[in-house]
């Protein structure tokens, strides 16, 4: 009997430690599919954006290599009819005519030079953060300042994309909705990060739990943070501003 329950006990421990080492192994196999589902995911909305971009391109070059060059070749008949012509009028007519052609071509490349525009590629992100900076004075509605401890910070397009987009999207909306007089930029790296980028402004604030459906682009800028693994944070209480934290940790 003594031998009978002795077994019984060690039976009753196998099978308990069986099971946990079962729900310890699916538990692991469950947190290695999780992880590879979001790298997916981060892969394939950063290959979106490549190709997004990479569209734009295209549609840019297209305007303005073929429908730019029958425009010009409109404009320059329209001013060879103007110049033959003798009558008044339809002289005016065409000028007129000429005119319209002339301002939808400036328009074509103009939309042209933007969607062909390299920018972000062809310059580092202190560049084009502090381009983006120095613009936002220039129209002198609110003071931004910017400030990094990089001497140089090579990024990858999406990740200069994400951190361009959601800087200008919290100016954007700091200087629309929060009626700040200052906000507050910086780039740094640490010992725990790559890369954390701060932005703070003196507004109003809100309340997030009024805020519907996440609000003044929130959404948006979250979003952004994913696709490149970055950490997403943001504070905000009324009357005490917002602040925005964008943190990539480093590879343990």
């Amino acid at each position: 009997m003594v031998l009978f329950n002795l077994f019984f006990v060690m039976f009753v421990v196998a099978v308990v430690i069986y099971i946990w080492k079962y729900k310890q192994r699916k538990r692991e196999h469950d947190t290695e599919i999780k992880k590879k589902n979001e790298t997916h995911q981060r892969e394939l909305l950063a290959t979106q954006l490549e190709i997004q971009q990479a569209t734009m391109q295209q549609i840019g070059r297209e305007l303005h290599d073929n429908i730019g060059q029958k425009l010009t070749l409109v404009s320059l008949y329209t001013q060879q009819l103007l110049y033959e012509n003798k009558v008044t009028e339809v002289s005016e007519r065409i000028d007129q005519v000429s005119q319209i052609i002339n301002q939808s071509l400036q328009d074509l490349r103009s939309l042209s030079k933007t969607l062909t525009d390299d920018n972000i590629n062809q310059k580092d992100i202190i560049t084009l953060i502090q381009e983006e900076v120095d613009n936002t004075n220039d129209f002198k509605n609110c003071k931004v300042s910017f400030e990094h401890n990089f001497k140089q910070l090579d990024l990858e397009f999406v990740q200069k994309n994400v951190l361009l987009r959601i800087t200008q999207e919290f100016i954007q909306n700091s200087i629309k909705h929060s009626k700040c007089e200052n906000i507050f930029i910086t780039l740094t790296t640490s010992d725990e990060a790559l890369w954390e980028l701060n932005i703070r402004d003196d507004g109003k604030g809100f309340d997030r739990s009024k805020i519907t459906s996440n609000g003044i682009g929130l959404t948006n800028m979250k979003n952004r943070a994913v696709i490149i693994g970055a950490e997403f944070n943001l504070e905000s209480q009324e009357n005490q501003g917002t602040t925005l934290s964008i943190i990539l940790k480093k590879s343990t």
